[in-house]
């Protein structure tokens, strides 16, 4: 399996579109793996991860092929995740694609209500463009060669928020952003099915400073990576990654790459990609 990162960054950006905070000025002066885009990411060029406001310029700087993708699965509905309104740019007269490429976007109800209302408004569905496929928390279902489970997350429970682990019979990934410290169904899930994880991606919004509802820093991503190996979803063969960043967290990704490595973590940027063999 392949995985890459192609935004890595919290709501605002990092740095921030309005900020002129001191780590805001400092990633913009260092460039680099320092910029991050809102975050969303994608497995083999085929299984996207979310659909912010920033996919365009994903499309435009990271290889992003999306009038191949078929399939989206979403998190939840807050803005920096979903960009709703541009599922109307597949609409026929705004994207010439080859007939049958229709886009199936998979999430939970507040996701589901935002997508639906697109897809009626632009006339998607029957223009067979885009459809909504309803998911249910701990219920496995098939996505192209992928058996995909939702995961309950820590996050705004208005938003019906799920994260995901994604498999392809032969290796699983876990992909964990917009979440605190797992919620007790979700660990209870992990220790009766017991997974095994050869890649974990996990939320550190406030990167080096403390949280553990909603999001997650660094000294919980810990936490998270000791229970994961105690329960038997991971060892030292699986690789922990850190991901989903905020100004608000401090440091930059030339600051934070060696705090993380002291946690047995490497550090997200945009681009990144990962073979998972």
């Amino acid at each position: 399996m392949k995985f890459k990162y192609l935004g890595t960054a919290a709501a605002e950006g990092f740095p921030a579109m309005f900020c002129e905070c001191d780590s805001c000025k400092k990633a913009l002066k260092a460039g680099g793996k320092n910029i991050r885009t809102r975050s969303q990411a994608i497995v083999d060029d085929k299984l996207l991860i979310d659909f912010p406001p920033d996919t365009y310029m994903h499309v435009l700087y990271t290889g992003l092929e999306l009038c191949k993708v078929k399939s989206l699965i979403m998190t939840h509905d807050h803005s920096d995740h979903l960009c709703s309104d541009d599922f109307g740019m597949r609409r026929v007269g705004f994207a010439y694609l080859k007939p049958g490429t229709t886009l199936t976007v998979y999430g939970t109800e507040a996701t589901c209500k935002k997508v639906t209302n697109t897809i009626n408004t632009c006339n998607l569905s029957n223009q067979n463009r885009v459809v909504f496929e309803l998911i249910t928390p701990f219920v496995p279902f098939n996505v192209e060669e992928y058996t995909v489970t939702a995961l309950k997350a820590d996050h705004d429970p208005n938003c019906t928020p799920v994260f995901y682990i994604i498999g392809d019979n032969k290796k699983n990934i876990m992909y964990a952003n917009d979440t605190g410290y797992f919620p007790d169904e979700t660990w209870d899930y992990l220790e009766k099915n017991k997974p095994y994880l050869n890649f974990v991606s996990l939320d550190c919004t406030t990167g080096i400073k403390e949280c553990r509802h909603g999001h997650m820093g660094l000294s919980t991503n810990a936490e998270v990576k000791e229970r994961l190996i105690a329960i038997g979803c991971a060892d030292q063969k699986t690789v922990f990654c850190v991901h989903h960043f905020s100004h608000n967290g401090l440091f930059i990704y030339d600051e934070i790459v060696p705090v993380a490595k002291e946690y047995g973590f490497s550090v997200s940027y945009d681009g990144m990609e990962i073979s998972i063999i």
